[in-house]
């Protein structure tokens, strides 16, 4: 069987960022989707002041987040 090819970008930290903080990426996608009206700084701001987040795990997810084209339902 092969393997998948190591995550690149805002994805590869992701491992990291569920073993760091106990959640799913999908807890920090849904939080995301509650600042629509935020620019990336600001999102990235709100997990690192609310959720205690350090810089590079919040900024990985936000990148991520703004970069899905379609609308989270």
């Amino acid at each position: 069987m092969a393997q998948e090819p190591p995550s690149k970008g805002p994805a590869s930290y992701f491992p990291s960022i569920e073993k760091t903080y106990g959640y799913p990426i999908d807890h920090w996608m849904t939080i995301l989707d509650g600042m629509p009206d935020k620019t990336h700084m600001q999102m990235v701001a709100a997990l690192k002041t609310d959720h205690a987040l350090g810089h590079g795990h919040a900024n990985a997810l936000v990148a991520w987040y703004r970069s899905q084209k379609e609308p989270r339902t």
